[in-house]
C-alpha cells in the first residue's frame, strides 16, 4: 500500500538514522521520512528486510544507506555510523526503534543470559547509538533523538520483567539525557505505543481488534511513526524529555 502524504515538508535535506528499519513502526518511520525529503540512514539485522524498504524509500526521491547492525555490538554500530557519515557527514535525527521481547515468562523463568540479551539490545543498543551521534549533534547545535519505549516501562507488565525493565531504563534515560542536552539544541523525547500491529504486516494502516485499550484496537505503525515524527520535527518545539504513550488510552494491566 503506498504512504501518502501531503502535509508541509519542514526538514528538506535532513539526515534521518532509523533502527530496526526492516519491519512494523521502523519501517513507518522509514516512510514517513522519506515523504518528508528526509536522507536516511537505516539499520536492521535483517538486511534482505531493509533492501525492500530501500526501494520503497528511494522511490519516494529520498537517497537511503542501508547497513546490517546488530545494535547489541558498540563496534558494529560505530562502524556503521562512521561510514554512513562519509556520504552525508551529518546526522540530523536518530530514531532508536530497535527492541527484542521474546515472548512472556515469569521473573523465575527468566535466564539471566535472556535478560542480558534484552538489556543489551533494548538499552545499550540505545546508548551505543546515543553516543555515536550525539557529539556531532551538539556541535552542529542541532539534533532530535526519539527513543522508542513501550507501556510496559511506564506501568511494568507481569511477566515481562526484562522487557518492562528494559524499557523503562529507555524512559529514564531519555528524561535525563534531556536535560543535559537541551541546551545544545539537541531535544530528546520517547515514545511509548500500546498495543501494535503484527511486524509481518505490510499495510502500516492494519489494526486488530482489541479490549485491552479505550479504543478497542491496535495501534497502526502510522500513527506511531506520524507521532515519532513530530517528536523528530522543527515543529516538535518546548517538548523536551517527554515520554509520549501511543497506546489508544490503555487499561492498565
Amino acid at each position: 500500500m503506498p504512504y501518502l502524504d501531503n502535509s508541509v515538508n519542514v526538514a528538506a535535506q535532513k539526515t534521518a538514522l532509523i533502527t530496526g528499519a526492516s519491519v512494523g513502526i521502523g519501517r513507518a518511520v522509514a516512510l514517513k521520512m522519506a515523504t518528508k525529503k528526509i536522507n536516511l540512514v537505516l539499520f536492521d539485522i535483517d538486511l534482505d528486510g531493509l533492501k525492500k524498504v530501500q526501494n520503497e524509500t528511494e522511490s519516494l526521491g529520498v537517497k537511503t544507506l542501508i547497513y546490517k547492525v546488530d545494535v547489541s555490538s558498540e563496534d558494529s554500530v560505530k562502524n556503521a555510523v562512521n561510514d554512513s557519515y562519509k556520504t552525508f557527514n551529518r546526522i540530523d535525527i536518530l530514531v532508536n526503534n530497535a527492541g527484542i521481547w521474546r515472548g512472556s515468562n515469569d521473573f523465575l523463568d527468566t535466564s539471566i543470559s535472556r535478560w542480558k540479551s534484552i538489556i543489551d539490545v533494548n538499552l545499550f543498543g540505545v546508548v551505543y547509538l546515543i553516543n555515536a551521534v550525539l557529539p556531532k549533534m551538539i556541535k552542529a547545535g542541532y539534533g532530535r533523538i526519539v527513543n522508542v519505549a513501550s507501556v510496559a516501562g511506564v506501568y511494568g507488565n507481569g511477566g515481562m520483567s526484562a522487557y518492562s525493565a528494559s524499557k523503562g531504563a529507555v524512559i529514564s534515560l531519555t528524561k535525563a539525557l534531556a536535560k543535559e542536552v537541551a541546551k545544545d539544541g539537541v531535544i530528546v523525547n520517547s515514545v511509548s505505543p500500546g498495543l501494535v500491529s503484527p511486524s509481518e504486516e505490510d499495510n502500516i494502516d492494519y489494526f486488530d481488534l482489541s479490549d485491552r485499550c479505550y479504543m478497542g484496537r491496535t495501534g497502526t505503525d502510522r500513527e506511531n511513526a506520524d507521532a515519532i515524527y513530530f517528536l523528530c520535527s522543527d515543529e516538535v518545539g518546548y517538548v523536551v524529555g517527554q515520554n509520549i504513550q501511543v497506546d489508544g488510552s490503555r487499561r492498565l494491566l
